[in-house]
This record gives structure tokens, sequence and C-alpha cells, in this order.
């Protein structure tokens, strides 16, 4: 070996070396950061990641509260809860939602219906934690998925309280019904600062006294801390905070009597509200037709949603409160007492009534071909002569007729306790000027109140309005808020809340001039418009009769109702009070197209306050009772 190769050998090996170090170097600095990684999350940040084991160890589980009852004014339970399980998938736990539906299928049937329920859910609904395909499951098909349930990775059966309503469609305006929590709840409860307190709750109040009352019924959420496996399944509960549950809501309603009320309008459309004078309670809240809100229960189907929107007859329209329609000849006791408290009649101030009134060129003709003849106060009011009271809204003017009908609450919402009522329309100059923007239809024209007198014109108001304005007639002017809700009970204390009556206005009428009044609406039911209606009544009750147009007729021509659209012709009313000498109930009727108040609105009262009055039922009428049982509808799909 020469010098030269062996100079080269100690190079290569000192390089050889030299990478080794370096390599060794590297591991050692690689080690020890590693090292320092370990000390630093295992010393550390031992308690960061200690609880951030835990809590994929534990999982935090809200448990809803119990939904507080809706009881009637005797009792009478009307809106409660019943158990039941879904079949739920959790969106975030699946890679595909509509093959786990697929396979889910194969199964537990799910119908179309189930998938375009919960696909709206999905759109609904806000980073939802699990969704139910299906609602109201069997014991076997609880039983089944059981058996496998090892083969569905993020579907599970759960537990729930559903709402039920017993009495299906009775009340549905007044009691309301439930829907899905969604994103724009979602958002308002967070906004509000409750959203821990509906963490597991699917469904919130959306109409009625449901959603009025919604912080009353709801209760408090309780929670659960359960030791979960890898698949995110419960093994054990460690602890439990339980919920509490919501507070019971008692009616002012007596559903007996809304079933007597309900069942007397038949098929017809229309609204009844009865009203005790002395306190404000709803005895009655008609609104024809409703709904069934069960069909809300576990989630209302796109197909049923779009048939109850789309029905001409608008089932979820509430009218009693947000209905709107011309008062017609029951706005004639009222403008009597604008005459007697401004002076402008007195109880013999009589009028001679050929059958119409001439205002400058134009002639206002009376229902009664020929008129009624000499015509008192009195007799203004059991004829219901339009005469009459074209000649007093002439005499008494627009603003002296729009200040007075404030003291019954015309044209003001009345501030009963459940959402949706509409502000009606008290004619006005005032009113006019804002309704209007055209400068041409902005100013009022005096030959616009002569229909004022006769509740037509720009008259309109809501059912809920003319039943309080009949209680506070014959309560002598006091006007009480009407409410729904006579009292809140807590089930865990005992204690009960009660709304006490609110008197929002007390007129200062002169009592000789109500009391005149009062005898005049007797004398409709004994001798008058509503003498038929009321035949052979064992109590002497105060009543008026009303027809309103639907359409404008002209001025010569003759209403004749055979040849009228169903839908154009005119509505009947009825407003009545009894018993005369001290008023326990007061109620307003309105049957759309109806015709003459005298032959809808009128036998719909009286049956009303038989029952109230009497407890009579009509002939062949029997109430119905409540289903205990729930009915899956699964079979009308």
């Amino acid at each position: 070996m020469s010098f030269a190769e062996l100079r080269n050998y100690e190079r290569e090996l000192y390089r050889f070396r030299l990478r080794l170090a370096v390599a060794g170097f590297a591991v050692l600095i690689a080690f020890g950061l590693l090292a320092a990684r370990f000390i630093f999350l295992q010393v550390v940040q031992h308690d960061v990641y200690a609880s951030k084991a835990e809590d994929n160890r534990i999982s935090i589980v809200p448990i809803p509260p119990n939904r507080g009852l809706i009881v009637d004014r005797n009792g009478i339970v009307i809106a409660r809860n019943y158990s039941g399980y879904t079949l739920d998938i959790f969106p975030r736990r699946v890679k595909s939602v509509e093959r786990t539906i697929n396979e889910l299928s194969e199964l537990i049937e799910i119908t179309p219906r189930d998938r375009a329920r919960f696909k709206k859910v999905m759109v609904e609904t806000r980073n939802p934690e699990s969704l139910p395909i299906r609602t109201r499951l069997s014991d076997e098909e609880v039983a089944r998925f059981a058996v496998n349930r090892f083969r569905y990775e993020g579907v599970e059966i759960k537990a729930r309280l559903f709402r039920q309503y017993p009495y299906g469609d009775v009340a549905s305006h007044a009691i309301g019904y439930m829907g899905r929590v969604n994103k724009d709840d979602q958002v308002r409860l967070e906004e509000e600062g409750v959203d821990a307190n509906y963490r597991g709750t699917d469904f919130i109040g959306r109409t009625g006294v449901e959603a009025s009352y919604q912080a009353e019924l709801h209760g408090t959420t309780g929670f659960e801390q359960v030791e979960i496996d890898a698949a995110g399944r419960g093994i054990r509960t460690l602890s439990r905070s339980a919920s509490q549950s919501g507070n019971n809501v008692a009616l002012t309603l007596d559903i007996r009597l809304q079933q007597v009320a309900e069942n007397a309008f038949g098929e017809r459309r229309g609204a009844l509200v009865a009203i005790e004078p002395g306190t404000g309670g709803v005895l009655a809240f008609v609104s024809k037709p409703g709904f069934d809100p069960n069909l809300f229960v576990d989630g209302i189907d796109p197909q049923t949603w779009a048939e109850l929107n789309t029905n001409p007859d608008l089932p979820l329209n509430n009218r009693a409160i947000a209905g709107v329609y011309p008062p017609g000849s029951t706005f004639k006791p009222f403008m009597a007492m604008a005459a007697l408290e401004t002076g402008k009649r007195t109880f013999r101030s009589t009028i001679n009534d050929p059958g119409y009134f001439f205002f400058g060129d134009r002639r206002f003709r009376d229902s009664k071909p020929g008129g009624h003849g000499v015509v008192d106060l009195y007799k203004s009011i059991v004829v219901s002569s339009d005469t009459y009271y074209y000649q007093l809204a002439n005499d008494m003017g627009i603003d002296a007729i729009a200040g007075f009908m404030k003291n019954f609450g015309f044209g003001a919402r009345t501030g009963i306790d459940v959402q949706g009522e509409a502000l009606g329309i008290l004619p006005s100059p005032e009113w006019k000027q804002a309704r209007f923007k055209n400068p041409a239809q902005q100013k009022w024209f005096p030959g616009e109140t002569i229909s004022i007198g006769i509740g037509q014109g720009y008259n309109a108001y809501t059912p809920i309005q003319l039943a309080q304005a009949m209680a506070t007639l014959a309560a002598g002017g006091a006007m009480y808020k009407p409410h729904l809700v006579a009292h809140v009970d807590n089930p865990r204390t005992g204690d009960q809340r009660y709304a006490e009556p609110e008197l929002v206005h007390q007129a200062p009428f002169k009592p000789e001039h109500v009391e005149f009044v009062k005898r005049a609406m007797a004398g409709v039911n004994k001798e008058g418009t509503g003498a038929r209606a009321f035949a052979g009544a064992q109590y002497t009750s105060g009543g008026k009769t009303g027809t309103a147009q639907v359409i404008a007729i002209k001025q010569n021509e003759k209403y004749d109702e055979s040849k009228v659209a169903e839908r154009h012709r005119d509505h009947s009313l009825f407003v009545a009070f009894a018993p005369l000498e001290s008023p326990k109930i007061a109620l307003a009727v309105i049957v759309e197209n109806g015709g003459f108040g005298a032959r809808a609105a009128a036998p719909i009262a009286r049956t009303v306050l038989d029952y109230f009055l009497l407890g009579k039922l009509p002939k062949g009428m029997q109430l119905p009772t409540p289903e205990d049982e729930v009915k899956d509808d699964r079979e009308a799909d």
C-alpha cells in the first residue's frame, strides 16, 4: 500500500466519524426536544390535557324538563304530555345522512313524509346535535333496532316527551301549537341569554297560550354527566342535576262551553268571543275553522303544512283576534250611548223613518223598504232602523263619534294575552290622512260619516274588540283587559299566581243611559230582530243583530243573496249579554257570509247562553270526550 492510499483512507475515516458525530448530535437534540415536549405536555400542561381527556370521556347531556300542563277553568286538562321513543340520527357522526336513512329503512319503516320532515328540520336547525328520522316508535320497532344497533353508527333511540291535545281542534287558536326550535329561535334565545336552559329542547310554543306563556310552561333544564365510549355511546352516569317541570297554566276558558260554541258553528266560518264583564276573563274563544295542534307535535311535514296554508278557509288564521270585519248594526247600541251621553238625543227623541235618508243628492236606503214610521231611540235599537242612525251620525259628526267610541276600545288592541291581535279601524279624519298617501284621498268628506252610523263605511273591528265593547257596556262603562289565563300554578310548591282583573278604563257613563240601552237590547231579543232566536228563553238577555256588507252594491241596486257568490255574501253578526239584571257573560259572534244576523249568528249566541246559564245542550248534541290514546297517523300517509 502506498503512502497516498493510506492518507486517503484516513481522510475518509475522519469524514465518516465526523458525519457520525453530527448525526449522533442531531439524534441527541431530537431526543432532547422530544423529552422537553414530553415534560411540557405531561408536567407543565398536565391539567389542561387531563381536562380534555376527561371531556372526551365524559359527555354533558341536557335533561329537558316536563312541559307544564294547560287546563281549563274547571281543571280539565286540554294540553298534556306523553312519553315516546324516537329514532335519532347524529349528523356529525355519520358519513352520509342519506345513506344512513336508506340503510335504516331496511330495518324500520321510513315513509316519504318522514324523509321530507327530516330534510325540512335539517334546513331549519342550526348545528343540530341529533334529529329524529322517526317518531313514536312501537315497542317492536325499538326492540328490533336495539338488536341491530351495532350496525348503525351515529343512530340512537331516544326517549322523549311529546305534547298532546286531547280535544283535537277544540280551542286550537286559544291554546296554540308547538313548533320545532329553528335557527331564528336559537338566535333569539341567545340574545335573551336563556339558550342554556333550552339545550335539549326540541319544541317551543308558536302561537296562542303555548307561545305567550312559553317561559312559564317550559321549566328548567337539568344536566347529567355520562361516561362515553370511543363511539360516543353512554356507558354510565357519573352525576345528575334533575330538571324542574314547567308551571301549569289554568285558563279562564270553559272547554265544555267552547265545545258547545264550536259545535254551533258547524262547518261555517267565523268567530265567537265570550267575556266575563266584571273581570275580562275569556270564557269562549272560537275561530272557525280551526286546526289540530297534534299535527305539529313531532314536526309537521311540508305537505300538511302546505295544505293548511293553501286552504281557502284559512284554518290557521286566528279570526277571533286577527279577523277584521265591519260591525254592521251591532254598532247601533254604542251609537245610542253616544247620542245620550253627548246630548244629541234623549230617550223620547223621535224621527220619521220613510225608509231612506238623503244627504245631498245621495239616497241612503234603510234595510226595510218603506221604513219604520215614527222611531224613537228605544225602537231604533229594537227594529234596527238604519235611517235613525244615518241622521244621528250626520248630527254628531265624525269627530264626536270617533272620540266617544274610544270609551269602548274600538280601534285599539285589547291587549289580550296571546299574540297576533289586529288593530281594527276606528274611522276619523286623522286615521284617513295617515292611511292614504294620495292627498286627494286624505280628505274626510261629510257623506262618509253617514255610513259610519250603521257600522259600515271604514268601520272594521275584530271579534275580541266587539266582545270587549259589549262587556264594557254590560258593566256600565268598566272596561277590563281580556285575558285567557286565570292563574299559573307551580307544581313543586303548590303556589298559585292569579291574573288579577285589570281595569283599563272607566267611562263616566250615566247609569240611566246604560240601563236604557240595555233595556232596548233586551227588547231586541223579546220583540225585535232577535226575538225568533230567543223565543222561550228562561232568562232575560240583551242583544243586537248585525249584517255587514262584504262587497259594495250600487246605490239603486237591490241586494239579492241568491245572485251573489257565497264568499261575497253579507256577514252575519250578533252581540249579546246576559242575564239582564247582573250580566255574567258578554259575547260577539260573526259568521262569515252568513247573511242576516238574526238568521245565522243569533242562534249561535242563544246556544252558548243556554249552556252557560242553564247547562242546556242543543237537542241531539253530546259533548265529545277527549281521546285517551295517542293515535299514530302513519296509516294516513
